[in-house]
């Protein structure tokens, strides 16, 4: 088999642990420290902000790091980073050591995971980008739907032996799945997709998936300098951080307005994620093969509007069923957005340099990270409820949706005409 879906599945596994033990955890841990120690909303979610500026500002570093190490060296030092956080977190006792040890986990996740298992798996598939990636984020969507297992962990062993185990995890799972990734195909031997090397050469690898992605040969990939130049870069760049002001809010907020605002048990609103999450997975499958096959920016314009109604029916929610159709609406627009956020830079940018691209578009990006969970958490505290936070959010996930259309793909770069003597010999 292609050894590029032996990567899928490592990427897989790597962003499921992730993504159980920290990411899609840290709600759950807001909620037992405001418990616990009383701190505001506000007070929560500034780690997850300050978190996400320093990803975003860790963003061009980790790319240039990335595409001159390979993923498999900076995962592992990632990983080995969230493992110390996460056992250094199960010691806090005052909110600058919850900042800290949440900074030190977020260094460590961002480095161990999404960035980069994507630098690795655009490199290596083309004709099936879409898929691979959304394949290998049904991973982190896993993490949520077992969601359940960490909060059962909580209620019966408290939140501090949980987090401190949960680092002795990450060190003997996710490292070894790490070490599976790899850097270009080219450096083992191969090529994208395992093509034969005449169909790797064609633009897109032939077929109809031509018109989807650039020569995957390099001769029509972007610099970073040259991709900065471009309209599509900043117009998906902004609506990815549209995107992001409500994904990060609902990670931050969900579980805290499940049971301050409308009374659930933590029980129930574990349960509430697993549905999204479960969404997720659909939405992941079915943005893989539709993202392959369709004009991603539709795709993705449709996803925004959904993500729109659904923030919208949670915040004025006023029974289980509309909290369920929330959980439906989101988690499926979730997971057929995510993945093509990814394959669109690639399609329109190339592989060559895709470590710096995403790195600079993730500084944009972290605007709606950042943003998302610090709007709602203070709005949250003035007014003492989620509506008018969640209302302004979804109309910027609207607005997130014009960005989408507007971003047309580029025209290849051009490039130096070689030396008359050189064109002569041709």
């Amino acid at each position: 088999m292609f050894y590029g879906w032996w990567m899928v599945a490592a990427g897989a596994g790597a962003q499921a642990v992730i993504g159980v033990l920290f990411n899609q955890a840290f709600s759950t841990y807001a909620a037992v420290l405001r418990h616990d120690f009383g701190w505001s909303r506000s007070e929560l979610s500034a780690a997850f902000a300050m978190a996400r500026v320093e990803s975003g500002l860790l963003g061009p570093a980790e790319g240039w790091l990335l595409d001159r190490f390979g993923p498999r060296k900076v995962m592992v030092f990632g990983l080995t980073l969230l493992g110390l956080g996460l056992i250094a977190f199960s010691f806090i006792n005052s909110l600058l050591f919850f900042y800290l040890s949440y900074f030190l986990m977020a260094i460590g996740a961002t480095l161990g995971g999404f960035l980069a298992i994507t630098v690795a798996l655009v490199s290596w598939f083309s004709r099936h980008r879409a898929k691979a990636l959304s394949i290998t984020q049904i991973g982190f969507a896993t993490g949520g739907l077992l969601i359940p297992i960490t909060v059962g962990a909580i209620e019966q062993f408290g939140w501090r032996p949980t987090a401190f185990v949960s680092g002795f995890i990450i060190w003997s799972l996710g490292i070894p799945l790490a070490m599976l990734m790899r850097h270009r195909p080219d450096l083992y031997g191969e090529t994208p997709d395992g093509l034969p090397v005449t169909a790797a050469s064609e633009p897109g690898g032939g077929g109809h998936h031509s018109r989807h992605a650039v020569a995957v040969d390099g001769s029509e990939d972007f610099t970073a300098r040259q991709a900065l130049r471009t309209s599509g870069f900043w117009f998906i760049s902004l609506g990815h951080a549209s995107a992001l002001l409500v994904v990060s809010a609902v990670m931050v907020h969900v579980v805290l307005h499940l049971t301050e605002g409308l009374g659930y048990s933590l029980g129930s609103a574990s349960r509430v994620i697993a549905l999204m999450t479960g969404m997720q997975i659909v939405g992941q499958i079915s943005g893989g093969i539709l993202g392959d096959r369709f004009d991603k920016r539709i795709i993705a314009t449709v996803c925004m509007a959904l993500h729109c109604i659904a923030l919208l029916t949670l915040a004025f929610a006023t029974n289980m069923g509309m909290v369920i159709a929330f959980a439906v609406m989101h988690g499926w627009a979730w997971g057929t957005r995510g993945p093509l956020m990814q394959a669109m830079r690639a399609d329109y940018f190339g592989t060559s340099n895709f470590g710096k691209i995403m790195g600079l578009s993730s500084m944009i990006v972290t605007i709606g990270n950042t943003t998302g969970p610090l709007l709602a958490g203070i709005v949250a505290d003035r007014t003492g409820n989620y509506e008018v936070g969640f209302t302004v959010l979804a109309i910027g996930a609207l607005v997130g949706s014009l960005f989408f259309l507007a971003a047309k793909k580029p025209a290849p770069p051009e490039r130096p005409a070689p030396p008359a003597s050189m064109a002569a010999a041709s």
